[in-house]
């Protein structure tokens, strides 16, 4: 399935551009670049939390329509 990984790819570019504005904002000695990169990880780490929580969305509704459809196969018993 090449969309879970394209999703994947996505939340982990996320989460390391996150890791990456934390650095910046540990390393930055002006107050308001060091505020810049702290709201930059608030960002990234936000759209991540999102992908993940989209995710793991669309694998529940999978998993129920895959569920329904079986359901709907099975062969019902008549006696």
């Amino acid at each position: 399935m090449a969309g879970p990984v394209i999703r994947s790819s996505n939340l982990q570019f996320f989460l390391a551009r996150a890791d990456q504005a934390r650095a910046e904002a540990e390393a930055a000695t002006l107050d308001h670049v060091r505020e810049r990169c702290r709201r930059s990880e608030a960002a990234w780490t936000a759209l991540a939390d999102k992908a993940q929580r989209s995710e793991q969305l669309r694998e529940q509704d999978a998993k129920r329509k895959a569920e329904s459809a079986e359901a709907v196969t099975e062969p019902t018993t008549v006696r």
